[in-house]
């Protein structure tokens, strides 16, 4: 992966102008249709290799889609290289390390000390949403009639599916009791020109402002963007705290503010970037059938009863391009997204458990299935407390099997993982399991949302444990023997 180059990008025009510099995009000019038959490309370009190995095949910009009034870009975040450009060029490390640095805790202070961290508190300050009073994203607004959501390009991902989704919109909504805007992706089931579904999970913020308006018995105002900076898009996937601004975040990764700009008919802000701002609003007495649809998972999520948005305005930049994702069996363009979120939210996990050393959500794994956790064991049954802690942090609460292990194992080899789950774990003694809440999406679980989940301790097993044999040690070449033989290895191929 590229960390040197740097990339600049305010727009998806100019993430598309990137990409297509770097190699990284595919132009299709000949008519396709958005039924099924661009998801089926993206979904071999996803599960192409590369010389080296790597899934992800190229971005696909389709500039002729029938029924469609704009181009129409997939797959743009589908590979690590694609990501780290979509990141201006930063390394999901690097930023990593900056957050960490600004959230580590601090020893007692003097007042000069208080006055050397600023500029790490500026940091923060700095990269606060800005507002704008007029907006790209506001060049052209329909309303009445004039809306129709089709002509964005909206595709059907798979030949189940209960119609033609908007999968990548970000979602903004507001908290009715302190005014705080949320942005998280749901995906939107179009149900004509004007109104569609609102797959909001129970588990998430969108979800929570909406039962928020469904107490007061009020509609809830809802305003979609598409598009724009894809820092943003990523934001909008990220598990923040509740209260905590995903803008923030896309300005923190960019280092500058996200340019925000008033909605046109509703009462929220939206990035004024953005390709396209889908208004309007929900009522909470009113429910559809929503779905079937195939989701990440790798199967069809089943139809449910789910809140409606009507539209009243939609909102776009002169040329516009739509973007979106789907999402199926890995691998996929999300899990270079969840990628991401691994790694830029493992500070934050260390604050809270410090003997976390690395983590990884493996791509079969669905980001909630399964888990592996490498942990500095210091007393007996850590890895237990490790897995309870998990299970009652944020959205990681719907880990579905989680594995932990020691220092010297690494996480992010799942061969390797499995090995020492084969090696260490007795079943009966190193197998928790809980009942709790589960993915909305977990089919296998007794009821929506509600299922079992097992953790495996596989450490290695102190006295203290109940396991009163000698630990036998790992099968390791003496260094003076490795380094002789690299020396001369070249002599015997």
């Amino acid at each position: 992966m590229n960390t040197e180059k740097t990339y600049r990008i305010e727009n998806l025009a100019d993430f598309v102008r990137e990409l297509e510099a770097e190699g990284e995009l595919l132009r299709i000019s000949e008519p396709i249709s958005p039924i099924l038959e661009i998801a089926e490309m993206a979904d071999r370009h996803s599960k192409m290799r590369d010389a080296q190995g790597n899934y992800g095949g190229k971005a696909l910009l389709f500039e002729n889609v029938e029924g469609g009034d704009f181009p129409v870009l997939i797959n743009s975040t589908g590979s690590f290289k694609r990501m780290n450009i979509a990141f201006g060029g930063r390394s999901f490390d690097g930023i990593a390390d900056e957050l960490s640095e600004l959230i580590k805790p601090r020893k007692y202070m003097s007042a000069m000390e208080k006055l050397k961290e600023l500029p790490g508190l500026a940091k923060v300050a700095g990269n606060m949403p800005k507002m704008v009073s007029s907006a790209p994203c506001q060049d052209v607004a329909l309303e009445g009639d004039a809306i129709d959501l089709f002509k964005l390009g909206v595709i059907q991902c798979w030949p189940d599916d209960a119609g033609r989704f908007i999968t990548m919109p970000q979602v903004f909504t507001k908290n009715p009791n302190t005014g705080v805007q949320n942005c998280g992706m749901y995906r939107l089931q179009v149900y004509d020109k004007n109104t569609t579904g609102m797959h909001w999970h129970p588990h998430h913020d969108g979800a929570f402002n909406f039962r928020k308006y469904e107490q007061k018995g009020d509609r809830i105002e809802v305003a979609c963007a598409i598009g724009g900076d894809p820092v943003c898009a990523y934001s909008a996937t990220a598990p923040l705290p509740p209260g905590m601004d995903e803008m923030l975040v896309a300005g923190f990764i960019r280092k500058k503010p996200v340019r925000m700009v008033k909605c046109k008919t509703v009462d929220l802000r939206v990035p004024a970037e953005s390709d396209f701002v889908i208004e309007g609003y929900v009522d909470v007495n009113e429910r559809r059938t929503e779905g079937p649809f195939g989701d990440h998972t790798g199967v069809y999520s089943l139809a449910g009863e789910f809140p409606v948005f009507h539209v009243t305005a939609v909102t776009h930049r002169k040329n516009p391009i739509y973007q979106t994702i789907i999402v199926g069996k890995p691998p996929q363009e999300d899990y270079y997204l969840g990628k991401a979120t691994e790694r830029l939210f493992l500070p934050l996990l260390k604050m809270q458990m410090p003997e976390l050393i690395d983590y990884n959500m493996p791509m079969f794994g669905n980001f909630h299935n399964f888990l592996f956790l490498k942990i500095k064991k210091e007393y007996p049954h850590q890895a237990r407390k490790v897995m309870h802690q998990i299970w009652g942090t944020g959205q990681m609460c719907l880990s579905k099997y989680i594995v932990v292990v020691d220092e010297e194992t690494d996480v992010q080899n799942v061969d390797e993982v499995m090995w020492r789950w084969g090696n260490n774990v007795d079943p009966k003694r190193d197998i928790e399991i809980v009942q709790g809440p589960v993915d909305i999406l977990d089919h296998a679980g007794e009821s929506s949302s509600v299922g079992h989940k097992m953790g495996i301790d596989a450490t290695r097993h102190w006295p203290e444990e109940g396991y009163t044999r000698n630990w036998p040690a790992d099968i390791v070449m003496s260094e003076d023997v490795k380094k002789t033989v690299a020396e001369r290895f070249g002599e015997y191929l």
